[in-house]
């Protein structure tokens, strides 16, 4: 079985019973992996394990519920899940994907740069929290890496 890595076009990662249906940019599909899987095999496969980057971004953003994740840093590939990562029911959106997101009749549309969209059940309070945190932790981590490269060239 090969297994499934993010990498620069994977938009989100979508629970269906044992497998996951991960959105790509182009394309749709499904893996016969979980979601838990997936993100441990893309971060060992990136250099880290999801552990040890749950634990960094828990640290930076001083909290440990639906930590947002960065995947890989060179592509700043920045995942955050859309409930507790423990629950079969989880997505796993990537943040510099979305292009706006908004309330629906009975949910909440994501969409996606090259205009794809994705249909879920959560509130809007509950997304917009995610996107703020994923982004405070991306800037975070932007922040740290200029101020690095300014003393590097003292």
């Amino acid at each position: 079985m090969k297994k499934y890595e993010i990498n620069c076009k994977t938009m989100a990662l979508v629970p269906c019973e044992n497998k996951t249906v991960v959105y790509e940019e182009d394309d749709s599909f499904t893996v016969d992996q979980s979601i838990k899987q997936i993100m441990e095999d893309s971060c060992l496969y990136y250099g880290s394990t999801l552990s040890g980057r749950k634990k960094c971004a828990s640290k930076i953003l001083n909290s440990t519920y639906k930590t947002p994740i960065v995947v890989e840093e060179s592509s700043n590939l920045i995942f955050f899940p859309t409930a507790s990562p423990r629950l079969d029911s989880c997505i796993w959106i990537a943040l510099n994907k979305i292009s706006n997101y908004y309330k629906v009749n009975d949910g909440l549309l994501v969409r996606f740069k090259g205009n794809k969209s994705l249909k879920i059940n959560k509130s809007y309070h509950i997304i917009d929290t995610q996107v703020l945190r994923a982004t405070r932790l991306g800037c975070i981590l932007e922040e740290r890496k200029i101020k690095s490269e300014k003393n590097v060239k003292k």
